[in-house]
């Protein structure tokens, strides 16, 4: 029988988990109600009160095992008011499965050398994916992280520089979105588990991605959570010490909102956002619906000042860790504060998603009307930004709930029947070059570059095929990327905050804006697009010089699709006649459903 060692060696031990030592692992757990708390495990052949625990200070229990090693299994035996009950770890980073047992995590690791440097936010594109449907090598089993890595050369081709992961955390069952965390600190098994996410990070950064992982603290579970009433204690037949134990648990996901004024559960929450970081070398964060953490409901009004306060505590922590570091709420309530400094009184994210831009541009793009298509809405959409700072936002057409939830991807929204039409074709490019060539930061959704079509399920993987029946509108997307991160040199205005939209034909249905960097002479760039269903002939909008204006990009090159013509105008020479409040004007050919992108070359 294995015995812990006397607690006077023990003081300098630090951290809560199982801690791995050069002899033996040491486990602290906080379970304040507890009677007494045993470690049942492989080691000890399960044998009830094997183990026991020593009580410290503030509710916490540790106990050293000499001869417990990496690979070993184990639970926490917990005794309440005479009752017996086994629990998995709640810092526990790797797990059999959600139902099963605790593993010991070797935390050694060879990242050989890793030190990558994420982009600027105005140098970001994002490429938001699901590890279990992005690509399973297998396809009667779930996605992995190996099988994922597979995949990198097609990304690395079309240019995007950051993936950010639906979240990884221990769910119950194989199949999940990842929205319903059971194991918090421990990596989905069915994707590799913590060794294989530690290498799809390195092997990521290798490739040039930036990694940004989604995390879910506006609730825990709902299902195979060990954390519900973990030492035995609750009230009101609620979740116990983990989550608040009144009206304020309740969510969409259940009563399993944590108690964000518990100092314990404000640091259990800070740590685990600081270990992605730290131990498996994430670049940043996006956090799931942040207005469930600061709102008791949807309605907003109802504030939680403890989980404002959390959200500024970890973003700042995170950003002295590492200031490279990307923080993105999901809040979809044009709160500017979310983006504010924490000294101002915001929660000091690095940006959050726009629902100012997503659901209008996607009103517009998948009308079935042309007349219904309300060319205010672009305008407003493309002004829009938070603090006036572009890049305090994330712009899309496509996220996982918006090809979900009764919602499908924009090429099935436009035609249900036929997603390689036409028209579902050129609008949905639309959709992309105006997420490409907007102020924010772009994010494209997994499969979007080659027309993914239907609705985003856990069980469906990406149709592969449409790569390459797609393979011109994966080109499209990668131009788009490449001039997005001024490729050429020749698009920089692009990379900058600044937009004039400043040519809104709401009968032709047709919106020309200026991008540029510092609002200057030769780092400009003017997109005009048609939203419209016509060919337009000697088509006249405004230009800031003379000089010619080279196009960069059309939408509608037959080498983007055998469905489209070609029938765009190429370079233009400025007239020296005013438009559109601009200097000049420009005479083009521009086809139906068309994005063009001009610029000059550098002096």
């Amino acid at each position: 029988m294995l015995q812990n060692q006397s607690i006077e060696p023990t003081r300098n031990i630090h951290g809560m988990g199982p801690i791995v030592l050069d002899t033996g692992v040491a486990f602290r757990v906080w379970a304040p109600h507890a009677e007494q708390v045993c470690i049942v495990g492989s080691f000890n052949d399960w044998q009830s009160g094997a183990a026991p625990m020593v009580r410290e200070d503030g509710g916490n229990w540790l106990a050293v095992l000499e001869d417990v090693k990496p690979g070993d299994e184990y639970k926490y035996e917990i005794t309440y008011e005479g009752n017996k009950f086994q629990r998995i770890d709640p810092r526990v980073r790797e797990v059999t499965n959600s139902i099963g047992n605790g593993v010991v995590h070797d935390p050694n690791f060879d990242w050989q050398g890793d030190d990558f440097q994420t982009p600027a936010l105005n140098e970001l594109v994002i490429y938001e994916t699901h590890i279990g449907t992005f690509f399973r090598s297998d396809k009667d089993s779930v996605g992995t992280f190996e099988d994922y890595i597979e995949k990198f050369d097609h990304l690395k081709s079309l240019g995007v520089n950051a993936l950010q992961i639906m979240p990884i955390a221990e769910f119950a069952g194989d199949l999940s979105w990842g929205y319903n965390p059971a194991h918090p600190y421990a990596i989905e098994s069915a994707y590799g588990g913590p060794a294989g996410f530690k290498k799809f990070v390195r092997e990521a950064h290798k490739a040039g991605f930036a990694v940004i992982l989604d995390v879910v603290y506006n609730h825990f579970g709902p299902s195979d959570l060990d954390l519900w009433q973990f030492d035995g204690w609750s009230e009101n037949e609620k979740g116990g010490i983990y989550f608040y134990n009144d009206q304020r648990s309740q969510t969409p996901w259940g009563d399993t909102r944590p108690d964000y004024g518990r100092g314990e559960v404000r640091s259990y929450i800070r740590d685990n956002a600081l270990m992605w970081l730290e131990d498996y070398h994430v670049d940043g964060l996006r956090y799931d619906m942040t207005l469930y953490i600061r709102s008791l409901d949807a309605s907003g009004q109802h504030e939680i000042s403890e989980g404002w306060g959390l959200l500024q505590w970890i973003n700042r922590e995170i950003h002295s860790f590492k200031p490279s570091a990307v923080t993105i709420a999901e809040d979809l309530q044009n709160n500017a504060y979310l983006t504010k400094p924490d000294v101002e009184g915001g929660a000091g994210f690095s940006t959050q998603w726009d629902a100012n831009f997503v659901h209008p541009i996607r009103d517009v793009i998948t009308q079935h009307d042309d007349a219904a298509r309300d060319m205010d809405k672009v305008r407003n959409a493309l002004n829009h930004d938070y603090n006036n700072d572009a890049f305090q936002r994330v712009v899309y057409t496509e996220s996982h709930d918006e090809v979900a939830n009764g919602k499908s991807r924009v090429p099935s929204e436009i035609d249900e029947g036929d997603t390689d039409t036409v028209f579902a074709q050129k609008r949905s490019t639309l959709g992309l070059a105006l997420a490409l060539t907007a102020p924010g930061v772009p994010m494209l959704f997994q499969g979007q570059e080659f027309l993914e079509d239907g609705w985003f399920q856990d069980a469906d993987p990406l149709d592969w095929s449409r790569a390459e029946d797609h393979a011109g509108i994966v080109q499209l997307t990668a131009r788009l990327i490449h001039l997005r991160l001024n490729g050429d040199g020749n698009t920089k205005g692009l990379t900058g905050g600044h937009v004039d939209v400043f040519h809104v034909n709401h009968h032709a249905k047709v919106v020309a804006y200026k991008r540029s960097f510092e609002c200057g002479a030769g780092d400009e760039c003017i997109v005009i697009v048609n939203f419209a269903n016509q060919h337009l002939s000697e088509y006249e909008f405004g230009l800031p010089s003379s000089g010619v204006w080279k196009r960069r990009f059309s939408s509608d090159r037959e080498k983007y699709s055998d469905d489209f013509n070609a029938a765009a105008s190429g370079d233009i020479d400025a007239i020296e006649d005013p438009h559109d409040g601009q200097s000049h004007r420009g005479r083009i050919e521009l086809p139906p459903y068309t994005a063009l992108i001009y610029s000059q070359d550098q002096i």
